[in-house]
């Protein structure tokens, strides 16, 4: 029963294919029920600051029901895309339905396919790992379960991670620089890891497979619902990942590792991810806003994850500082005094491990000192 909370996830798809089958303005109620009720709801929630004990998260882990909510959601996804492709493609609809629809789906593809992904990618399990696959094969954006894994939580917080986010730069900056650089960063770490262990050229070399992934996808989606079908699956594939890293940048703003050496960073803690307590998105997007101990802890599932009030904390939810993050100047009005904060703590935490000051100062000024965007 436990699990049950987390199934608010989808009422996303719900919503999205029922407003495409009222079809005209309700085709946007995807994109409205994410960003305007999503936040006014998340407000009203409040927050959820408890932690699970021991003996609660090791009773989660036993219990089929928190693999299902995750596992269910691919054949919901398959479902809810099928129907958009041939609602695209058959029901001749106004092109600003069109639009609307399309950007509906790709909300729901990254904020459910994406989230639960992420939650798959880290684990062990080839089937839970195939799921991720299939999950960001329709966001064609399959190298994120490389560069996330072995690239961004390496070099989270640090210039080496393309989904860093000085302070001062800007989203529209930020976009460019993580898309094209992650891209860049996956390449090169499956070409080493795939030459290293003699698969390089072999299906299980991601950089194969995954290409052929995305190819098959859209030889079927244009062999079943034509040019239309085709373009709708790229404009919600390009939605969804530009959510993604939209989020990415919300999640990382600002912060960074101090480098204690030329080219090494201190460890990654909880206090180098922004954290957000905020209920109803806890479910919503299984635990990702408890960001701050996924990167302390990586491995540990999404219903284990705990809130840490020291780590740095955003001031509203995810959906409304997605919002706010598309306003440069409003998005600077709310972090930049909350990034300045953090920084005078990381300074002093770095001075009490037994550094002096003005090279604590430098240091994490090289590191997170503004920068134009």
């Amino acid at each position: 029963m436990q699990s049950l909370p987390y199934l608010v996830a989808y009422l996303m798809p719900a919503v999205t294919a029922l407003g495409l089958h009222l079809g005209g303005a309700w085709s946007f109620s995807g994109l409205a029920f994410v960003f305007v009720l999503t936040p006014l709801l998340d407000a009203a929630s409040g927050k959820d600051e408890q932690n699970p004990d021991a003996e609660t998260v090791e009773a989660r882990g036993r219990s089929l029901a928190f693999n299902l909510v995750l596992w269910a959601w691919l054949p919901v996804q398959a479902a809810l895309l099928a129907y958009a492709l041939w609602w695209s493609a058959d029901t001749a609809p106004a092109w600003w339905a069109w639009i609307g629809a399309a950007l509906s789906v790709g909300v729901t593809v990254a904020g459910g396919g994406i989230t639960i992904a992420h939650e798959l990618m880290h684990r062990a399990g080839r089937f839970d790992r195939a799921v991720a696959e299939a999950l960001m094969t329709m966001a064609t954006y399959t190298h994120f379960c490389v560069e996330h894994v072995f690239g961004h939580h390496k070099n989270v917080a640090t210039p080496e991670d393309p989904a860093f986010a000085p302070q001062g730069q800007t989203l529209y900056a930020y976009l460019p620089q993580t898309l094209i650089g992650g891209l860049r960063s996956a390449w090169k770490l499956e070409t080493r890891r795939a030459t290293k262990r003699g698969e390089a050229g072999t299906w299980r070399d991601r950089r194969v497979r995954y290409a052929l992934d995305i190819v098959a996808i859209y030889a079927f989606v244009g062999a079943a619902f034509g040019a239309m079908g085709l373009l709708f699956f790229a404009v919600q594939s390009v939605t969804a990942m530009a959510l993604l890293e939209l989020i990415n940048y919300v999640e990382h703003y600002g912060l960074a590792r101090a480098e204690v050496a030329p080219g090494r960073f201190e460890r990654v803690t909880p206090r180098h991810s922004w954290n957000s307590s905020h209920r109803l998105t806890k479910y919503f997007l299984f635990g990702l806003p408890r960001h701050a101990d996924h990167h302390a802890s990586a491995s540990r599932p999404f219903y284990a994850l705990r809130h840490f009030e020291d780590a740095p904390q955003l001031p509203a939810g995810y959906a409304t500082m997605v919002l706010a993050s598309l306003v440069p100047p409003l998005w600077f009005h709310l972090m930049d005094r909350r990034v300045d904060a953090w920084r005078q703590g990381a300074e002093a935490g770095l001075r009490a491990d037994g550094q002096g000051a003005s090279e604590t100062l430098g240091t994490v000024g090289r590191v997170v000192g503004p920068q134009a965007g």
